[in-house]
């Protein structure tokens, strides 16, 4: 009996300390959503956005794993915490890339507002070109109206690079270089036509 009673007394101390070792992974949670949260604080939801939602969806997961062991009476918290650690060292890493992510869409806008510029500066030129004569005056008050609002439109993708929407920028620098080249094009297509 004696034997007994040590073997049970025995079973039920390496069950609660079975039980009692697995916790939460509370730290792990904490320092994984503080990296996302860093990331998206230096600009991640614009420069990367998909990489952002990934890590998001990852914690959840995580967050769904944790739940799942919190149910069981023998927890392994291990599956949890690996996800975690991966969260956090994708998201140092993409922290890591903000900079360089940031600078490629500054140049990029940059880059589309001079060309944007340069198509304005185009249109404008041949529009002192465009031929003039019968019928031909009201289309011209148009393409003109037309190209001061591309100027005011370069205005603005210029404060919006000024501002650091380079994203903003790109997409209004290119919708202007857009609406040049076809007034432009309609110049051309006059041009053309007098000959």
């Amino acid at each position: 009996m004696k034997k007994l009673l040590i073997s049970l007394t025995l079973v039920l101390a390496m069950l609660v300390v079975l039980t009692s070792c697995a916790k939460q992974p509370t730290q792990e949670m904490n320092d994984s959503k503080a990296a996302i949260d860093a990331v998206i604080a230096d600009g991640g939801e614009k420069y990367a956005k998909d990489e952002v939602k990934a890590l998001n969806d990852e914690l959840t997961s995580a967050n769904d794993e944790i739940k799942v062991q919190d149910g069981k009476f023998f927890k392994n918290y291990d599956k949890a915490k690996e996800i975690l650690a991966k969260v956090k060292a994708s998201a140092d890493a993409l922290k890591a890339e903000i900079p360089a992510r940031k600078e490629k869409a500054k140049n990029d806008a940059i880059a589309a507002l001079d060309a944007a510029k340069t198509a304005v500066s185009d249109a404008k030129a041949l529009l002192a070109k465009a031929p003039k004569g019968k019928g031909t005056k009201a289309d011209i008050e148009a393409m003109r109206a037309d190209v001061a609002g591309l100027e005011a439109a370069l205005t603005e993708a210029q404060g919006m690079i000024d501002s650091e929407d380079y994203i903003g920028a790109t997409d209004k620098a290119n919708g202007a270089k857009a609406k040049a080249d076809e007034v432009a094009g309609m110049i051309n297509e006059a041009i053309a036509k007098k000959k």
